[in-house]
């Protein structure tokens, strides 16, 4: 392989490398004392091997024979040992970031780069006026949804650890610590580094649908909860200073998950999950508010004959005291003269009854507990009280705003063919399956507008339907319909998948005066769909019972877009253009039938799977796409990178709102030249797509991919409730997307984020010229954008060690490899040349730095996993000892390379 450089730190970026050095330094105490001296040494043999193989350009072979044949229980440990560096990087890093949005708020200078600040800044510098802005923020709606689906699943107790070890650092920003004080700081990070040593990253037991949400509850109850309130500060803050207008924001966030709701392929999910993550979510946002009015009692200590309380409070306590004495009971009489502590004692307890959803005291909606909420700011504000605890009251009040009696909606998932197989048993028609969309639509029409009822059936499956429907009715009944998210129709193919919806919710009795109450979101997935999904849309606006229930729903359609199966059947740039180009032409349909569109973006963690930067994806999305909401997925390492600290979760949401303002106010502007680069477009992906169908639909390709790959280490792991294949593995199609892009990542050659785009880019050359790409490449930003994130995979890709694993495939290698190995050329040739460049990422070098920083523990891991891998198939993949060892690489990989599924 090509020499690289060592990492080169900008001046501002020292902090950054005496923290790696400091938290490398500790593991390695750490693991003399866990391990012994003498397997910290021969870590450090091999971490210096890998580097002289980066920088001096020494053979893989020396690296490799150091790692090759080590005893099982060795290798394990070599394996959790550069995985315990990767997180110290992965730690530094996050801390880092917290230190330079600190050093942006210190200085005088320009704002921090995509900050509220900067965002409205530039707005007003594009032509933005406050009223224009206000009008904009009122539709404003960002909603990211956590989802099941995890490729890096961390213990609770060791993302306590690690928030632990970003506290002792977060400590040392104060220059003024005493020697002793950084000692302390040291001892805490080297406790949180042993007592994590002696724990297992993850149970070996696969997780329950309630092991998941605790795990998502973990993110959304803590760190979110926490700063949700300061995002509308830092918004209210850059509206007075840009704009100099202090206004009520409109509520801008919200939050949904799939958790418990997910059925697509997953036989561990239906209407019991469904009811049991919604009741534990309303647990879990109630104990919070409890603590919350708690503190608030405590802090509101202000006493009658100091300060005048509001009438409207006073009347109200009054009020409170005769309805509801149970919780009139609990106000203590020396707290007799405190009106604010005794009304929210009451509010506390009138809190605590509505965990029971029939007791008389409870509240019935949330809008009743903001009431009381904004009685006691009202009256703070009106007495002097701004600074005597009106700002903690408000932040309580935008919390319970944005999480409601539900914390987050619940999103609810199943395959069209379920519905399908449903509804042949409930029609007695055993062909109702195969019968062509209008036909069916037809046959559905009298069942989906309420005309006609299904008789009761035996068959399992619509029985299971039936309860799905059923507990959502119950579920919109007692927690209210903001407790519901979308529906949403995996493999979508026409309009009689949505209409099936529509009958089978009526079949379970989700309905309300007359209609059903409930947003219904096709999945549009492979890239024929996506092509097709115009003509779904159109029909489905022309369908006078379909429209009937639009109407009912305000007039908006909701649909979802898969980036990660379309990327799965066509490759990256097929999958691209293909999303790109549908929302151009499902936003022309919609405007034919006067329809709100909303795009509901289904993105994976890495670019195979639509994982970008959101503010250069949304820039470069079609106008009008955005219009002011944004409904993402948040899933596995993603979440725990950009919401597992407090102040990062805050400047995530920050970019997002921001991003959002700018895509929605001033999108790019008109381009000419763009109906030609859509033609252009067109042809590469037809290229690209073929060239990637060549590729896996070659004989022996799967039998390839499950020798050189760790997909088999993969299916074994307990990462998720659900299973890693649809059916049995016949094809590329019937493998789910995430460990499709995990196992191709594990093995360093992540084809999933390239694969076809450098023939496509060739052939474009040789047709357009390659001017014309160029010009592309510099003045479109969704070709840019699309570039950038190939030019990141390219970067974290390493053939040499994707060779190692290829041979394992014995005679299947050359032919396979070859045409890896080729294309990988072909790709980064002819990217750096678009671009004008010599060298990956050298337009972005905090990320090559990022980069090199790792691969000193990434590539002694991957080819720890190679020798491991080979052991184990040989023992008839039945030894587990080495699978315990190879689970510990895959997880090690897995940090290094961060976004991996």
């Amino acid at each position: 392989m090509s020499q690289q450089r060592s990492p080169e730190f900008a001046p501002h970026d020292t902090p950054l490398r005496e923290d790696v050095r400091r938290l490398g330094t500790l593991v390695g105490n750490m693991l003399a004392e866990q391990v012994s001296p003498d397997f910290f040494d021969e870590v450090e043999r091999i971490r210096t091997a890998a580097i002289a193989r980066r920088h001096e350009g020494a053979p893989l072979t020396l690296l490799a024979g150091l790692l090759t044949g080590q005893d099982t229980q060795r290798a394990e440990a070599l394996a959790r040992a550069f995985a315990t560096y990767f997180q110290a990087v992965n730690i530094a890093e996050r801390v880092h970031r917290i230190r330079r949005r600190r050093d942006y708020q210190r200085t005088d200078g320009a704002p921090q780069p995509e900050s509220l600040l900067d965002v409205l800044a530039r707005l007003k510098e594009q032509g933005v006026g406050a009223a224009e802005l206000l009008e904009w923020l009122a539709r404003l709606r960002v909603e990211p949804v956590f989802t099941a689906h995890p490729t890096e699943a961390m213990r609770r107790s060791l993302l306590e650890k690690e928030q632990a070890i970003v506290r002792a650092l977060i400590d040392n920003f104060d220059p003024s610590r005493t020697p002793q004080e950084r000692k302390e700081d040291d001892d805490r990070i080297f406790m949180a580094l042993s007592s994590g040593w002696q724990t297992a990253e993850a149970s070996p037991i696969r997780p329950s649908v309630q092991d998941e949400h605790h795990h998502v509850g973990f993110y959304l109850a803590n760190p979110i909860y926490r700063i949700v309130p300061a995002l509308y500060e830092s918004l209210a803050d850059a509206l007075q200073e840009v704009y100099g207008v202090a206004v009520a924001l409109p509520r801008l966030l919200a939050f949904a998950t799939w958790v418990g709701g997910d059925m697509d392929g997953n036989p561990n999910v239906g209407a019991d999950t469904i009811a049991a993550s919604l009741g534990t979510q309303r647990a879990h946002v109630l104990e919070h508010y409890a603590a919350d009015i708690a503190g608030l009692a405590r802090l509101l200590s202000q006493t009658e004959g100091r300060v005048a309380v509001d009438s409207r409070l006073a009347q109200r306590l009054a009020d409170y005291r005769e309805r509801f004495p149970e919780a009139a009971a609990q106000v203590r009489p020396r707290h007799a003269d405190m009106p604010y502590r005794s009304f929210l004692t009451m509010v506390g307890a009138r809190l605590q009854a509505t965990h029971d959803d029939d007791h008389p005291e409870g509240y019935t909606s949330t809008q009743e507990l903001i009431g009381d909420l904004q009685l006691i700011a009202d009256s703070l504000f009106d007495h002097r009280g701004l600074h005597a605890g009106a700002y903690a009251v408000q932040r309580l009040i935008w919390r319970v705003r944005t999480f409601g009696f539900h914390l987050a909606r619940l999103d609810v998932r199943q395959d069209s063919r379920v519905h399908d197989d449903a509804l042949a048993a409930l029609t007695g028609d055993a062909d109702f399956v195969s019968l062509s969309p209008a036909v069916r639509i037809e046959r559905l029409h009298a069942y989906a507008s309420g005309e006609r009822a299904f008789g009761e059936s035996g068959d399992e499956g619509a029985q299971a339907l039936k309860a799905v429907f059923a507990t959502l009715h119950d579920a919109r009944q007692r927690y209210g319909a903001e407790a519901l998210g979308l529906y949403i129709i995996s493999m979508a193919r026409s309009a009689a998948d949505v209409l099936a919806v529509l009958a089978l919710a009526r079949h379970g009795g989700l309905t309300s005066d007359g209609g059903v109450p409930l947003d219904i979101a096709p999945l549009f997935e492979t890239v024929d769909d996506l092509a097709n999904a115009p003509a779904t849309l159109r029909a489905l606006f022309g369908d006078p019972v379909y429209r009937a229930h639009l109407e009912s729903r305000g007039g908006r359609q909701w649909v979802m877009l898969g980036y990660s199966d379309s990327g799965k059947d066509g490759g990256t740039l097929a999958s691209r253009w293909g999303l790109q180009r549908a929302q151009v032409e499902l936003l022309e349909v919609a405007g034919e039938a006067s329809v709100r569109l909303s795009f509901f973006h289904g993105r994976g963690g890495s670019a195979s799977r639509g994982g970008a930067r959101i503010a250069p994806a949304l820039m470069s999305s079609p106008r009008g796409s955005v219009a002011g909401v944004l409904r993402v997925t948040e899933q596995g390492e993603v979440i725990h990178r950009k919401y597992g600290i407090r102040a990062l979760a805050l400047r995530n949401l920050e970019q997002t709102v921001g991003a959002v303002l700018r895509a929605s106010l001033r999108p790019r502007e008109v381009e000419q030249r763009e109906a030609i680069w859509r033609e252009r477009m067109a042809a590469l992906s037809s290229i690209s797509r073929q060239t990637y169908r060549a590729f896996v639909e070659r004989d022996g390709f799967i039998d390839y991919f499950r020798s050189a790959t760790p997909i088999d280490v993969i299916e074994r792991m307990t990462l998720g409730s659900r299973p890693s294949r649809r059916r049995s593995m016949r094809g590329v199609e019937d493998l789910r997307a995430i460990p499709w892009v995990f196992a191709w990542t594990q093995c360093r050659s992540i084809i999933t984020g390239w694969y076809g785009l450098g023939t496509a880019l060739e052939h474009g050359a040789a047709e357009f010229g390659e001017a014309a790409l160029a010009e592309m490449a510099r003045d479109w930003p969704f070709f840019a954008n699309m570039l950038d994130d190939v030019e990141m995979v390219l970067a974290k890709s390493d053939l040499d060690i994707a060779e190692a694993f290829s041979r394992l495939a014995g005679p299947l290698h050359e032919p396979f490899f070859g045409l890896i190995r080729d294309e990988f050329e072909r790709t980064s040739r002819w990217l750096l040349r678009l671009k004008g460049s010599d060298e990956l990422l050298r337009d972005t070098p905090k990320l090559a730095v990022s980069i090199r920083l790792r691969n000193p523990y990434i590539d002694p891991m991957s080819l720890l996993q190679v020798d491991l891998l080979q052991r184990w198939r040989a023992s008839g993949s039945e030894d587990d000892a080495l699978l315990r060892a190879l689970v510990a690489c895959v997880n090690g990989v897995s940090q290094g390379l961060q976004n991996t599924g």
